[in-house]
């Protein structure tokens, strides 16, 4: 097995890193403590390709692979969890999601200026009495003529106040049950679709994350996403993409915990000698270097499978719950090696230790990837082919082997 990432990827990896350096720490710290969204930071992810990375230059993206993704994901979550969840919601749920599902005609419309960065992009699947439990929406769509009538209300949805399209779903046969959900294309502009901030959230505050209500929204029959009824299967495989950025960018979040962490043990002392000589804070950092190494071999499986178009739901989720687990777990213990000085925001540990507290709950609870790794295993649940598989790549042989 060959783990060495190829040049491509190293490339890819390098430009996330330095974009972060320069466009995300500088201000990240203010922006945080103020509540504050920078837009003009989403004109320069997309003027810097970062929009459309995994997206065929077919549509106007850069041509690489999924793994790359992940790659700018973990580089993105290491400066702050708000500029991969750009990432998570733009690439992984919505352009990713229309590259698998969408027709010729609404990829020319939709993602090719979404891998521009020309239009952002975002998706509603969560409402208030509606998250892990995906049959319980309350969203309807009706066919009327050539238009459908969607009504209902979305809520914790990431970019709902920036996002000019959304992937939206929606019951057009309630009787069906999840069997009965449909995925649509639904553009801001569209008369009776409204947004509305979501304040004093305990972490991604430099993120903007709101509502958005539909009142008797038109929306045309073109900008169905499937077939009436695939909703339910769009959904689970958009979440499988969204849950691998997720996945990628926890382990930005160790790593910058691992770091901050053993330059402070070098610098402090305690009882005569650095932390750093301690047995207790050692295993800490040991633990944090456990977290860093599985977590990039889970991502890259993940990013692996995903290249060769091999059904990846258990992969995935287990990827996410151990890398979102561990990413709190480093925060946390981070936060113990520096003491007083972890509890106050003059070290970045305290935003991530809060940021990553969110990310055991979106994309899937810890508890909900609890039970589907145990059914997997207990025989309860198998991967069946869908008809509409993430598209295989075809542009580059990797290196990268699991």
């Amino acid at each position: 097995m060959d783990f060495e990432l190829t040049k491509e990827h190293k490339q890819i990896e390098t430009a996330a890193r330095d974009f972060a350096k320069k466009e995300i720490y500088p201000t990240i710290k203010e922006r945080d403590e103020k509540g504050i969204y920078d837009k003009s930071l989403l004109k320069k992810m997309g003027e810097n390709g970062f929009l459309g990375v995994c997206i065929p230059e077919k549509y106007s993206g850069m041509g690489f692979d999924y793994l790359s993704l992940g790659l700018v994901c973990l580089e993105f979550e290491k400066a702050d969890s708000t500029a991969r969840v750009v990432l998570s919601v733009h690439n992984g749920l919505n352009s990713m999601t229309l590259l698998q599902w969408g027709t010729e005609e609404q990829k020319k419309k939709y993602l090719i200026p979404q891998a521009k960065g020309e239009k952002i992009a975002a998706f509603g699947l969560t409402e208030p009495n509606a998250g892990s439990d995906v049959s319980g929406i309350q969203s309807t769509a009706v066919l009327k003529g050539d238009h459908y009538i969607l009504n209902g209300e979305k809520t914790w949805i990431s970019l709902a106040d920036i996002a000019d399209n959304f992937l939206v779903f929606a019951y057009t046969d309630k009787t069906k049950k999840h069997k009965g959900i449909s995925a649509f294309i639904v553009e801001r502009t569209f008369p009776g679709f409204s947004s509305s901030p979501l304040k004093g959230k305990l972490g991604v505050r430099a993120g903007n994350t709101g509502s958005f209500v539909m009142q008797d929204v038109k929306v045309p029959k073109e900008n169905l996403l499937g077939k009436e009824g695939d909703g339910f299967k769009i959904a689970m495989s958009a979440i499988d993409s969204g849950r691998f950025t997720v996945a990628a960018g926890a382990v930005g979040i160790i790593e910058a915990c691992l770091e901050i962490s053993v330059k402070y043990a070098h610098e402090r002392e305690a009882f005569g000698k650095e932390i750093g000589k301690h047995q207790l804070v050692q295993q800490m950092i040991a633990k944090m270097v456990a977290g860093k190494d599985i977590g990039r071999l889970l991502t890259y499986q993940s990013g692996w499978l995903k290249n060769k178009g091999i059904r990846n739901t258990r992969e995935t989720s287990l990827a996410k719950w151990i890398n979102c687990n561990n990413a709190f777990e480093s925060a946390n213990d981070a936060l113990q090696i520096l003491g007083a000085y972890g509890y106050s925001n003059e070290f970045d540990v305290e935003r991530h230790f809060r940021n990553s507290r969110g990310a055991m709950i979106y994309e899937g609870t810890r508890e909900i990837h609890t039970i589907l790794q145990a059914e997997y295993a207990l025989g309860y649940r198998g991967d069946k082919p869908i008809s509409n598989m993430l598209p295989s790549w075809p542009f580059k042989e990797l290196t990268v082997k699991i």
